[in-house]
């Protein structure tokens, strides 16, 4: 089977491994040992990941609306959903 386009570049981490990072910087920045400016740049790389995630997820959103727009009718939609999806930043 031939690879798709979606599939990620090599060295891209998926949005499971972004998440993943996402929780392992969430601890380091709940220790009580890390210290304040580490906490900071935990902080900032954190933001960073998440507006990956955030950009990754409303392309998905789009080639499922694209695919399916039946479907994409039916999404649930709630504040969070509405601010995730509808938002271009």
């Amino acid at each position: 089977m031939a690879a798709s386009p979606s599939v990620k570049s090599p060295g891209t981490p998926s949005i499971e491994e972004l998440i993943s990072r996402l929780e392992e910087i969430t601890s380091n920045i709940e220790n009580p040992d890390t210290g304040l400016e580490s906490s900071i740049g935990l902080y900032e790389e954190g933001l960073s990941i998440a507006d990956t995630c955030k950009k990754r997820l409303q392309e998905a959103r789009k080639k499922i609306e694209v695919i399916n727009p039946e479907l994409a009718k039916i999404l649930p939609e709630t504040p969070r959903t509405k601010d995730l999806f509808d938002s271009e930043s």
